[in-house]
């Protein structure tokens, strides 16, 4: 072979070897990729035909897939509709995934890489692969409680286990019904989505763990920043109206004396003296204090979540607002039941969480869930103190309709106006102790005068039902 020809075969060979190194790379290194690309028809075709595991609330599916005749052979289903629509979200052909049938939707369909044993004895042995079932930590209870509770009011409710973050309970409202949005007519399927995008109520929006609003219940954040402080229950604090510094804002309100207890302060909301003590603390002290209890992070990756806010450099009488759960303060309801259960649980913040384990065909746990220490918001004793103090804000002050007979529950009530022309927002942050739960209503039209009645009237009578449903 002459030296020409031996080059054209070198060369030859080479680009041989680079075309199949390329293609090993290409079939190996992006087949997730590849297998995912909206494009790529096949794969969701594929996706589709696969029997998908169950979502359960205890031993009950919330999203099953059932064997149908025709192209897809599996259709999704969602028995209860839209009473868990905001913790399975959605399993569609043309919207594709949302909420656990997103984040866990490999380990549904049975492709995650710690079921690979199973699809190889399933090939093996000439089964049909089914997927995993991912267990929640919903209360069935509870989630029914707080759904009916809240009726067609426009919110949320989120109701924690304080000494492990677990999810109790997760509704918002209005929902919406999954099964329009995974039926395999594509027709019917698109025709759902235009009218849930169109409805100005937004059903899609999840208002549990996705939108922020501001809040008076934010003045529990202040408490603790207070008796970190040094501040005590009994401590005196100035209540009368104050006139914020280089404004022409004056913050009054009768708060039952002109110097009162911070305990007095916190069972009235009185804002003057929230205001006032505020602008001791400083911004910086609420800040950090804010933080601690989880603030500027994002919890619940399982289904996704906003981070609440505490402004980054606000002046003294922003700082003043702020203290009250106004200006830019602004959390998710998620948020302020992580503050109740931080309360509750001797000011240590644990991580929430709505998956308890994914098992396998077999029933072999894949994975558990630990729960895990987020942040310690404040010392014990201090938590013990701001305890008692949420407790008798219920027994003799604003929160009283959210009075369990037999059962000790703490709170605080909020109120705020998202503009000057529709209704006031209602909040109730409360917990209990036997049954052990914390929880976060948040009504979004209250349809009332703004006071912080708003919040005792509407929204702790929901708090009442949901711990009444967990006993």
């Amino acid at each position: 072979m002459n030296r020409p020809i031996r080059r054209v075969a070198v060369v030859s060979m080479l680009m041989t070897l680079a075309l199949l190194l390329n293609l090993s790379f290409g079939y190996f290194a992006r087949q997730s990729d590849l297998n995912a690309h909206q494009q790529n028809r096949r794969a969701l075709d594929a996706a589709f035909a696969q029997d998908r595991g169950a979502i359960l609330v205890g031993n009950t599916p919330i999203a099953e897939s059932t064997a149908v005749k025709d192209r897809f052979k599996f259709q999704r289903k969602y028995p209860q509709g839209d009473l868990y629509s905001a913790v399975t979200g959605y399993y569609s052909y043309v919207y594709g995934s949302a909420g656990l049938e997103a984040s866990y939707s490999q380990q549904l369909a049975g492709s995650d890489e710690s079921q690979v044993v199973a699809r190889i004895i399933d090939l093996a042995t000439g089964n049909k692969p089914q997927g995993a079932s991912v267990q929640t930590t919903l209360n069935a209870k509870a989630q029914k409680a707080a759904s009916d509770a809240l009726g067609d009011l426009k919110g949320a409710v989120v109701a924690l286990n304080p000494s492990t973050g677990a999810v109790l309970a997760l509704v918002t409202s209005p929902s919406y019904n999954p099964n329009r949005l995974a039926t395999h007519n594509i027709a019917s399927s698109r025709k759902a989505w235009d009218t849930l995008n169109d409805d100005p109520a937004k059903p899609l929006s999840n208002r549990a763990t996705r939108e922020i609003f501001p809040g008076s219940t934010f003045k529990v954040v202040t408490t603790a920043a207070a008796l970190e402080a040094g501040y005590d229950p009994d401590s005196t604090v100035p209540a009368a109206a104050v006139k914020l510094p280089g404004t022409n804002v004056t913050i009054g309100g009768n708060c039952g004396g002109s110097n009162i207890t911070l305990t007095q302060a916190l069972s009235t909301s009185c804002n003057p003296a929230y205001a006032s003590l505020g602008m001791k603390l400083g911004a910086d002290a609420l800040r950090t204090q804010a933080e601690k209890f989880g603030f500027g992070a994002r919890h619940l990756s399982e289904i996704g979540s906003a981070a609440s806010k505490f402004p980054a450099d606000p002046d003294r009488p922003q700082t003043a607002m702020s203290a009250i759960g106004e200006f830019e303060v602004a959390a998710t309801p998620l948020q302020m039941a992580m503050v109740a259960a931080a309360v509750a649980n001797d000011g240590v913040v644990m991580e929430p969480y709505l998956v308890d384990s994914v098992r396998g065909a077999d029933l072999q746990v894949i994975s558990q869930t630990r729960p895990q220490q987020l942040s310690v918001a404040m010392d014990a004793g201090n938590a013990q103190k701001l305890k008692q103090m949420m407790v008798q804000v219920v027994q003799n002050g604003t929160g009283r309709a959210a009075q369990v007979y037999g059962v000790q529950v703490g709170g605080k009530t909020g109120t705020a106006h998202s503009d000057n022309i529709r209704a006031p927002y209602a909040w109730f942050i409360a917990f209990a102790s036997d049954p052990d739960v914390a929880i976060c209503v948040f009504v979004q039209d209250a349809e009332m005068e703004t006071s912080d009645i708003a919040g005792g009237r509407v929204a702790a009578p929901i708090a009442k039902a949901v711990i009444e449903a967990l006993r």
